[in-house]
């Protein structure tokens, strides 16, 4: 007889409990490290994430930029990744994205939000990997979901095509800003400025095979004068253009076909 299959959960597979899902921690015995808070320690985190990224983030290096011992922030943060969970949901609140009014346009909503989550990825480079580890429940991610949905609600589209129009849409900006994170956290180890950057690897590329050169300028072709930001920027317009026009494309069948 073939062994059975345990039925077991794999640890690793499955979620951990979130910090937003935790009931309110119990307060540790003793006083509170004085001039500390939670929201003081989570403001930190950012500033010391979008410093020095977060590969070499750790408690230990956090409480020396805030100048207090280790275990004065475990005091108000059980471990790392729930911190990591305050400090993305935080940098998120930093989005400005206004309410959708009675009378407001779905597709200069949705390109709003667009622009506001690729400029929040690209002001903090180490948030496309955590917000790849962690789930997204704070509160700042609820708005960002609510908005988004209150905005496929104004399309006419049926509700089972909300996911694809807004997938078709917010994951090309997270593959976006992710690629372009890489791109910049690479220029800023290199020393160099990201046009000197950009030159040495076009020399290297040149070197491998010159099509890899030619094929770069056929699908993105280098205007008199033009940035590797401005570039990238006029690339991600573009970009969502398409994606806005898919979704206004599929509305206008839908509508013509009933």
């Amino acid at each position: 007889m073939a062994p059975q299959k345990s039925t077991s959960p794999n640890p690793a597979a499955v979620p951990q409990v979130s910090v937003w899902a935790r009931p309110p921690r119990e307060r540790k015995r003793g006083t509170a490290p004085s001039g500390l808070s939670r929201q003081r320690i989570v403001r930190a985190a950012v500033e010391l994430l979008d410093a020095e990224g977060d590969q070499g983030f750790s408690m230990r290096r956090l409480a020396a930029e805030l100048g207090v011992t280790p275990m004065s922030v475990y005091w108000y943060v059980d471990n790392k990744g729930e911190l990591l969970e305050l400090a993305l949901d935080e940098a998120l609140g930093e989005m400005r994205i206004p309410p959708l009014g009675e009378d407001g346009d779905w597709r200069e909503h949705l390109r709003v939000m667009a622009n506001e989550y690729r400029d929040f990825y690209r002001r903090h480079l180490w948030a496309t990997r955590v917000a790849g580890e962690v789930l997204p429940l704070g509160p700042h991610a609820l708005f960002f979901s609510s908005s988004a949905i209150a905005a496929a609600e104004r399309t006419g589209l049926p509700r089972e095509q909300y996911a694809g129009a807004l997938g078709l849409l917010f994951q090309f900006v997270y593959g976006f800003a992710t690629s372009e994170a890489q791109q910049l956290i690479r220029v800023r180890e290199s020393g160099l400025s990201e046009e000197e950057y950009h030159q040495a690897v076009v020399g290297l590329a040149a070197e491998v095979d010159r099509r890899h050169v030619d094929n770069a300028e056929r699908i993105m072709p280098t205007r008199a004068g033009e940035t590797m930001a401005a570039k990238r920027d006029y690339n991600f317009a573009e970009s969502l253009d398409l994606a806005l026009d898919g979704i206004e494309s599929r509305i206008r069948r839908r509508a013509e076909h009933g």
